[in-house]
């Protein structure tokens, strides 16, 4: 059997193949797809099979797919163009003769108003329609979000937020990555819808709060309304319409669609999701 990883250049597209490697897939039988095989000449020395894959290029998709019995689509990474990509990809991966299609959407994709849902709905229904069976993933909020961005809290004091008192139940993408691999290794997933979070949901002053106790430094949540959020992440330098759909995120965030208490992704991974404490942990260490 055969399993193909699309995006396998970026964060986890790596961890999901590094989770397949440690689950004793053979690397010959796996196959990266990257829009830049180069990125991932680590991955080929493992014995990896790199080939090019570009949603934006459907004849490197069908090459990429030709062989592979098991497939895990990668949402795309820009907001906007995704549903076109993600089509391609479908397309060719029918024509390749996939059986199984798994793909990372997004919390309670076909009921939420989180901004970045409509796309992954969208894609669900390509998805359901192509006949091919499928697993759908839809994670929650990588933990990375928060800890890759703690030397601004730290220097100003403050992490800023919109999301109130909600709880996310993010995890980090390391934990996403093993569920994924389980499916794309295991059996009795098609068909299937998970809805993956961590096990401990926290509020974004829980996590101000652990920043502070691990580093020494006082971090306090501060809570804004939506479009100060916005304004302020574009003076961080974000573009417009991703301040906006962050702040947008966090609305969706405070009304708790990010809140996943399924224990979905535990038992796939077969242990507890990785602990906030764990989480920050790591996030500070990258700054020493």
């Amino acid at each position: 059997m055969t399993v193909g990883v699309t995006a396998a250049s970026g964060h986890l597209g790596r961890l999901v193949i590094r989770s397949l490697l440690d689950r004793g897939v053979p690397a010959g039988d796996i196959v990266a797809g990257a829009r830049s095989p180069e990125k991932v000449a680590d991955l080929a020395a493992l014995g990896v099979r790199v080939r090019e894959a570009d949603y934006d290029k459907p004849a490197t998709l069908a090459e990429a797919f030709a062989g592979v019995d098991r497939l895990l689509l990668i949402s795309a990474s820009v907001v906007g163009i995704r549903v076109p990509q993600h089509t391609n990809a479908v397309n060719a991966a029918v024509a390749a003769g996939v059986s199984l299609i798994a793909y990372t959407s997004a919390p309670y994709a076909d009921d939420t108003d989180l901004p970045i849902a409509p796309e992954h709905r969208a894609t669900e229904e390509v998805i359901r329609a192509s006949g091919v069976p499928f697993c759908f993933l839809r994670n929650s909020w990588y933990v990375e979000n928060y800890t890759e961005n703690l030397a601004p809290a730290l220097q100003h004091g403050a992490i800023l937020g919109a999301a109130g008192a909600g709880k996310v139940s993010a995890a980090p993408r390391a934990d996403f990555a093993a569920a994924a691999a389980a499916v794309l290794a295991g059996d009795g997933h098609d068909g299937t819808v998970y809805e993956l979070g961590g096990d401990q949901p926290f509020t974004l002053a829980e996590l101000a709060a652990e920043v502070s106790r691990q580093s020494g430094t006082e971090v306090a949540y501060r809570d804004l309304p939506p479009e100060e959020y916005a304004r302020a992440l574009i003076g961080l330098g974000l573009p417009d319409g991703y301040a906006h759909v962050l702040a947008g995120s966090d609305v969706s965030l405070k009304e708790g669609r990010l809140l996943v208490e399924t224990g979905d992704l535990s038992r796939l991974i077969g242990r507890p999701t990785t602990p906030l404490a764990e989480s920050v942990a790591a996030g500070l260490a990258r700054l020493s």
